[in-house]
């Protein structure tokens, strides 16, 4: 088990990761833009289930053994620069719509949704890396492990759930105020925009 100091140290540590925006961020705001914060928080579970993955990986060694392969690295690396470059078309073809409401919002397919979420995450090798480092650092090696990930693993998830739920929300309520076609089509260029930002520093990321 995690003793309390540690543990308060690690939980504080997951806000300051989960409120730094990034493309789970983007990803959950254009999620809440398009079918509101119920249908949209499909994408966070999504999110979640890549995290809980990418911890997994890292707890098992496997990430070592990834960041340390340059074609392993890069082919993750350059799968999420596509995948986040399809998102930005996908917004950036968004047709404006009328809907204000979240009982009006479009039908959507949780699973789909879901995969998103996943592969926005899941497709990001910085964040492997990131753990690698950071996870570590609040590791007892005297404790048992398994326990310890557990732990972490629930914490980061519990955060970064509440704070995608926030940006979810936050996108809602920007639409609240779209009246106009015009605005929309702005904001989901400008959604577009950021996808094709966050492509663009992960292009540029290396081991």
């Amino acid at each position: 088990m995690m003793a309390f100091d540690i543990w308060l140290a690690f939980f504080t540590a997951c806000w300051v990761i989960s409120l730094s925006p990034g493309a789970g961020a983007i990803a959950s705001m254009s999620s809440g833009l398009q079918f509101g914060f119920l249908r949209g928080y499909w994408n966070v579970i999504g999110l979640q289930l890549a995290l809980a993955v990418q911890i997994l990986i890292v707890a098992a060694g496997v990430g070592a053994v990834l960041t340390a392969s340059a074609l392993a690295f890069n082919l993750i690396k350059w799968f999420g620069v596509a995948y986040l470059v399809y998102l930005a078309i996908k917004q950036w073809q968004q047709q404006p719509s009328t809907i204000t409401t979240e009982q009006q919002q479009p039908q959507v397919d949780p699973l789909a949704m879901i995969v998103k979420g996943f592969l926005v995450n899941i497709s990001n090798p910085k964040a492997i890396v990131f753990m690698l480092a950071v996870l570590p650092q609040f590791i007892d090696p005297a404790q048992a492990l398994i326990p310890q990930y557990g732990i972490m693993m629930l914490t980061m998830i519990a955060v970064d759930m509440i704070v995608m739920a926030g940006y979810t929300c936050l996108a809602v309520k920007v639409l609240l105020f779209l009246r106009t076609p015009r605005q929309q089509r702005i904001l989901n260029r400008s959604f577009a925009s950021l996808f094709l930002g966050a492509a663009s520093l992960l292009s540029f990321v290396h081991r």
